[in-house]
């Protein structure tokens, strides 16, 4: 974790074990983010970054190892504490609620109590970030295109006030210019002073948006690093860059 300083740190995980059941899918994972960065996690279909997002915010317990958010030990805190400390998960596939309007998934962001008195105020900065939302606020999200309903899901997650924005597979399923423009999204939100760690299978736009990356496969860490260290190993561009020398 040397590309992440301590004394700048929000977010530590230290030797992360998680299993489903009797199957361990990841083992002795390590990783930090330092406030005001953006961090991905690269790799493969399968390699354990969905589950390590998913321990991160308490959805799944970790078997061993710690999780620090903050200054605090939150290992055990279950995932609606820790969105009231403000951390936020923009879950894989988005998973909105299709037959609510675009305003009432986005209110859903602020239904822990202590979020409630600033709902409608943090309601206009969503608006004001993604001027498409306030023009579809009383449409249902099954009607929206995949870009809109990306869009709907990062502005709900940031209606929680994050510190902290964990973003898993932000450009599934999306042709590729909606990519792009979800990306444009996540770069417009980092320069507000939103840290932001990121799982994604599109290395290429991972690593142009990151300061620091780390690679999972197999359940582990294989490499990390800065985003222009990993884009120059040889491993990085073979496997994920499309290079072929």
């Amino acid at each position: 974790m040397a590309g992440n300083s301590n004394g700048n740190r929000l977010l530590a995980a230290e030797n992360l074990e998680i299993a489903y059941g009797a199957i361990q899918v990841v083992w002795g994972v390590s990783l930090s983010v330092s406030r005001g960065k953006v961090v991905s996690i690269i790799g493969p279909n399968g390699a354990g970054k969905t589950t390590t997002l998913r321990a991160l915010a308490g959805l799944v317990p970790a078997r061993k190892g710690k999780i620090f958010f903050n200054g605090l030990d939150v290992t055990s805190k279950p995932a609606h504490e820790r969105v009231r400390q403000h951390l936020s998960l923009i879950p894989e596939g988005r998973q909105l609620w299709p037959r609510m309007t675009v305003e009432e998934n986005l209110l859903m962001g602020a239904f822990s109590p202590p979020l409630r008195p600033k709902a409608h105020e943090n309601l206009e900065r969503v608006y004001e970030m993604f001027p498409r939302l306030k023009e579809r606020a009383r449409q249902v999200c099954g009607t929206l295109s995949g870009g809109e309903q990306q869009m709907c899901a990062i502005g709900r997650g940031l209606m929680s006030e994050p510190l902290l924005l964990l973003l898993d597979e932000p450009s599934q399923g999306l042709a590729p210019i909606l990519v792009d423009q979800v990306f444009q999204m996540i770069r417009r939100i980092a320069a507000q002073g939103v840290t932001i760690l990121l799982a994604a299978q599109n290395t290429d736009y991972a690593l142009e948006i990151s300061h620091y990356a780390y690679v999972m496969e197999w359940g582990r860490v294989a490499l990390e690093g800065s985003s222009e260290e990993l884009r120059a190993s040889d491993h990085v561009r073979r496997a994920y860059l499309g290079a072929t020398a």
